[in-house]
């Protein structure tokens, strides 16, 4: 089974998302949404098309919980639900459809819907 196939997402938290994804827009030339993010658009031999997100999330966000950290990075996988019972047989910590690592950063898995 592969697992990773690559990044689905990277979030961050931010005091004020609106202003920050606006100096991403000025500075970087990123076309950040009403919805707070972007979309990056990718193809691989393995999924077809897709798509990465990169969304801000405001400071007091709980979306990371039982995280603390200041930003989150979500994997693609194949197989969520078979990655997911593999990582509890291995004695991971799965907490809903998310991973905790031994850091104590959460991973959350996607699957992204077929192409």
């Amino acid at each position: 089974m592969r697992r990773v196939t690559g990044i689905g997402g990277v979030f961050f938290k931010a005091r004020d998302p609106k202003a920050l994804g606006e100096w991403y827009r000025t500075h970087l030339g990123m076309d950040v949404q009403a919805w707070g993010g972007v979309a990056f658009d990718w193809a691989d031999d393995h999924n077809g098309k897709g798509a990465t997100a990169w969304s801000l999330f405001k400071a007091d966000t709980d979306h990371f919980a039982p995280s603390t950290a200041g930003f989150m990075i979500n994997y693609r996988v194949e197989d969520l639900d078979a990655l997911l019972a593999t990582l509890r047989r291995e004695g991971c910590n799965v907490v809903g459809d998310a991973q905790d690592s031994e850091e104590g950063n959460k991973v959350e898995l996607w699957q992204p819907p077929p192409a």
